[in-house]
């Protein structure tokens, strides 16, 4: 029989563990985001979903591979796993390290499947039955799945998660397969109990496989319920386990792979030297391991079928082995049960088996030597060939019929070919609505069996299932060009919006949109390219003319501005032409009206991300917004727009970051950088959490790895080298914070905005850092604790122009003009820039500041006192003129050295003692004891 439906949009997912759960759960909540109506049949033999083989044990002892904080499956929360954990469990729950029981991850799937199920009440239905698929055909309206308890089941789509294959043992002679003292499978339910309740006969159990599987098997069977006597003899062709994770871990460091050679073996050499690298600057070769998994698809792609088998033959070992590491308590344990005996490695494989009278086996290894074994266990892992797996329903897929096989096989067997996640059918195309995902990818990605890409995968997976099932409306205009009396399809920006233009000009908008969103140089270029393609391409005119006003590229703003303008009243459709209003409010100085005006179309136009750009505060572009909390809830109200996009996963990492929520940035950056390396909001917002946390030696590290890999073509590489100089200047390392300046910061390399916020800033705080902190003077710091003096501020001035200095267009680039002035002295241009703010229109600039000129005139006049006590009146309300806490902390610097400087030495240390709770350094740890011991000092006198 037929199994009912109705005709709502369906959608059957065959295999119900953490893959099929984790995609149950994203279609629930993405179709709630649409009010989209959707029903959902779960097929899964088990009587709970979430579980499979990777989370079904009962079993504490087997823990996740990943720390908890990686375990997050919602991509923009990356803490929602461990906020779990900690309403749910005792103990160290909060820790966002810690690496847990895998049970506890399957109840926490569990309890989010619920709860999306609950919101979903009246709109989409969700349902488990507990039988499995058999077959599989295709219908008019998609799809018609075989249940092995004889119903037919028809929907709209099919997702095919049936998870990480059975375990393989075609290594094991036949007269070991049929031998009752053999456990093909340590995952079926009780196998190893039989084995832990053996008290006679032989002792010794042998397990085959040195891999994560092995290391689960021996954990199981050498705890506290376990024969006294029990030796555990694990073999393998290497005999090796696998590493183990460190209990802290380390930032992956994601090689640029552009230009690396094609072809297996250029590849091997081309990682060879990246760990050499990596490990030569990091002093551990695991963030190298790490980086590179990011690259892998890439990487996989670039190798025939023929070099693609001989990895497989030749190193796919050594890479699980690196790759696939153990927890690190479990290491610890496996490390113990060596020590005393009870566990022995040995490089081996098994070439006969004899059964043994009484029980147990008589096995016969490769080395030429015989043991007595209790139990022979098969820890190898799950079978890698889906062809062998003798899976009804995955040979249902790829049998063939008179359309041809619904699926096919890639490489060895390793998964089915598809298109981003769509099945390819025998005739080389992806028109069925069927998709999979995680370990029946594996053929096309080499990686595709870990929480972490699945749980990226299923999020994909949902927006293209309802995309095919239910497509958002469009309206006409949004969507169809009218050319004569003919509809034509319009070409889209990376986000889907519609653009009013030929595909040649929106090919090269297009690449130059994305290099903007990636911080890229070169994004401006390309988009000139689209107008000169198509001059009649308005958006392509508006958005040349924001990024020359905003980012400070090549063009004639007002020319592009007038050729928006004109190009809209021929072509176009009401976004593009409100964009070009928006732009050209912007920069016209339309005041809060052109703020207004912004927000409101991004409203309308969530997606239009060149306008949220221009929005939200960044390394970029200014924003509508200096008040935090604005730019927070801006950010935070577009993730059901964006949902897991890499992009808008870079701004909120920023944003978490901006609220010290600096665990969930740091994994929220890790996760846009996985997607997309090149992220420069991501390693900004990185970078931001590397300084605050006080991990500098880390940062700088990190930070010059990427910008020699992965950020080579940056248009911000100014600003990343600030900042690695400031982690170097919290170092006190000096020396490298001057060999940094000179080859990345001085003049003529640098210029501009980027010299006055970034160089200018760095050589004040270079200058304060390393003055005389045990005297006092009624000078401008020019004592150093170090021989050679900062270079001198003027040439920086230089490169400044004068507009910038005297009449700065926002209160942030106000801020640095007034430190590069007073940090040189002149009194003369301070004057005019304090003039020109208490003149503004705006309050800002008066009321934050007049304040900031007048400090740094009383710190040029050596006015110690007064200057000290602008500052500290300043510094709760600096906020207000945007930039971060790292950019606004030359002002909490300036104002120490007025207080050391007017004889305030306890109070001073007392920043700097709160700083150092926050933060650690050791720059300000020096300058803390030496104002501890003037303290001291003054108090015995």
């Amino acid at each position: 029989m037929v199994w009912p439906q109705g005709a709502r949009p369906s959608v059957v997912i065959v295999g119900g563990g953490a893959a099929g759960t984790l995609t149950a759960i994203h279609l629930l909540r993405l179709a709630r985001r649409r009010e989209t109506s959707l029903d959902i049949t779960v097929l899964e033999p088990a009587d709970r979903c979430a579980r499979g083989v990777a989370f079904g044990t009962p079993h504490d002892e087997h823990l996740l591979n990943v720390p908890a904080l990686g375990m997050s499956a919602i991509p923009e929360d990356p803490g929602h796993f461990v906020s779990w954990r900690e309403r749910n469990f005792a103990g160290d729950a909060g820790n966002p390290a810690a690496f847990v029981p895998r049970r506890q991850f399957a109840l926490y799937l569990e309890d989010l499947l619920a709860a999306a199920i609950a919101d979903a009440a009246g709109q989409s239905s969700f349902q488990h039955r507990r039988t499995g698929a058999v077959g599989v055909r295709r219908t008019a309206a998609g799809v018609a799945v075989t249940t092995d308890d004889g119903h037919e089941i028809a929907a709209g789509a099919l997702v095919v998660a049936t998870g990480l294959p059975g375990s393989g043992a075609d290594w094991a002679p036949e007269s070991l397969r049929g031998s009752p003292f053999f456990v093909s499978d340590p995952w079926a339910a009780g196998a190893l109990d039989v084995i832990r309740r053996d008290r006679t006969g032989p002792a010794d159990v042998l397990v085959v496989g040195t891999g994560l599987t092995s290391v689960d098997v021996i954990l199981s069977l050498s705890g506290p319920r376990s024969r006294p006597d029990r030796r555990l003899i694990a073999i393998s062709r290497g005999g090796r386990f696998p590493e183990a994770h460190l209990a802290e871990p380390k930032l992956a460091a994601i090689p640029d792979v552009t230009d690396w050679v094609g072809g297996l073996e250029g590849i091997r050499s081309e990682i060879a030297r990246h760990i050499a690298g990596v490990t030569a600057a990091t002093g551990d070769w695991r963030p190298a391991i790490d980086g590179l998994r990011f690259r892998l698809p890439n990487l996989w792609r670039r190798l025939d079928e023929d070099e693609r088998e001989r990895f497989l033959s030749e190193d796919a070992s050594t890479w699980n082995r690196y790759r696939h590491r153990m927890a690190p308590t479990s290491a610890v344990v496996l490390r113990e049960l060596r020590g005393s005996g009870r566990l022995e490695v040995r490089a081996a494989e098994v070439l006969t088996a004899e059964p043994l009278t009484g029980g147990g086996l008589r096995v016969g290894l490769g080395d030429g030597s015989h043991q007595d074994f209790a139990w022979v266990v098969n820890g190898t892992g799950p079978q890698t060939d889906v062809r062998k797996l003798g899976n009804p329903f995955l040979d249902a897929l790829l049998r063939p019929r008179t359309s041809g096989a619904l699926a096919t096989v890639e490489t060895a067997g390793l998964g089915f070919c598809t298109q981003h996640g769509r099945l390819v059918d025998s005739t080389g195309t992806a028109e069925a609505p069927i998709w999979t995902i995680g370990a029946l990818r594996r053929g096309e990605l080499w990686e595709s069996t870990a929480v972490p890409e699945i749980r990226i995968q299923a999020a994909g997976l949902a927006t293209a299932v309802l995309d095919e099932l239910a497509p958002l409306p469009r309206r006409l205009e949004d969507g169809r060009l009218v050319s004569g009396h003919h509809p034509v399809a319009r070409p889209r920006d990376p986000l889907g919006l519609p653009l009013s233009t030929t595909a040649e000009a929106a090919a090269s908008f297009n690449a130059g949109l994305e290099r903007v969103l990636r911080l890229q140089s070169g994004g401006e270029d390309l988009i000139r390219e689209a107008t000169e393609l198509d001059p009649s391409f308005a958006l392509a005119h508006a958005s040349l003319a924001l990024l020359g006003h905003e980012a400070g590229a090549h063009c004639d703003t007002a020319d592009s501005l007038a050729a928006a303008r004109e190009a809209i009243g021929r072509r176009g459709d009401t976004r593009e032409a409100s964009f070009v209003s928006v732009v050209d409010a912007r920069i016209n100085g339309r005041g809060p009206g052109g703020a207004r005006a912004l927000m409101a179309h991004i409203a309308n136009h969530p997606r239009d991300v060149l306008a949220v750009s221009a929005a939200v505060p960044t390394i970029a572009f200014s924003g509508v917004t200096d008040v935090q909390r604005e730019a927070w809830d801006l950010v935070e109200g577009l993730a059901p727009s964006y949902g897991d996009h890499w992009w808008y996963i870079s701004l909120l990492a920023f944003v978490r970051q901006d609220q010290g929520r600096f665990d969930e940035a740091g994994l929220l950056a890790e996760s846009a950088l996985s997607c997309e390396p090149s992220s420069g909001h991501a390693v900004h917002a990185q970078t931001h959490v590397l300084y605050e946390t006080g991990q500098h030696d880390v940062g700088r590290v990190w930070l010059d790895h990427w910008v020699a890999e992965s950020g080579r073509s940056a248009s911000h590489r100014a600003h990343f080298s600030w900042h690695a100089a400031l982690h170097e200047l919290a170092l006190g390392d000096t020396e490298a914070v001057r060999q940094r300046y000179y080859a990345q910061l001085a003049p003529p390399a640098v210029t501009g905005v980027r010299s006055l916020v970034d160089a200018a800033s760095l050589l004040w705080r270079w200058r304060v850092a390393v003055s005389d902190w045990d005297s006092a003077s009624d000078q401008i710091p020019d004592a150093f604790v170090d021989e050679a003096a900062p270079p001198p501020i003027e040439t920086v001035l230089a490169a400044v122009e004068q507009p910038m200095l005297l009449t700065p267009q926002t209160p942030f680039i106000a801020l640095h003009a007034a430190l590069a002035l007073g940090a040189s002295g002149d009194l003369t241009r301070l004057a005019t820039l304090k003039a020109h703010c208490t003149a503004a229109d705006d309050p800002k600039p008066r009321s934050l500041l007049v304040p900031i000129c007048d400090a740094f005139t009383a710190v040029i006049e050596g006015r110690w006192e007064q200057g000290a006590c602008l500052l500290r009146e300043s510094l709760p309300t600096l906020v207000g003129v945007g930039g971060s806490a790292a950019q606004r902390e030359v002002i909490e610097e300036t104002l120490l050295l007025c207080l050391v400087r007017s004889g305030r030495a306890d109070e001073a240390a007392a920043i700097l003692s709160r700083r150092l709770e926050r933060r650690p350094s050791p720059l300000d740890a020096r300058r803390h004891a030496v104002l501890s011991a003037d303290q001291a000092g003054a108090r015995l006198v």
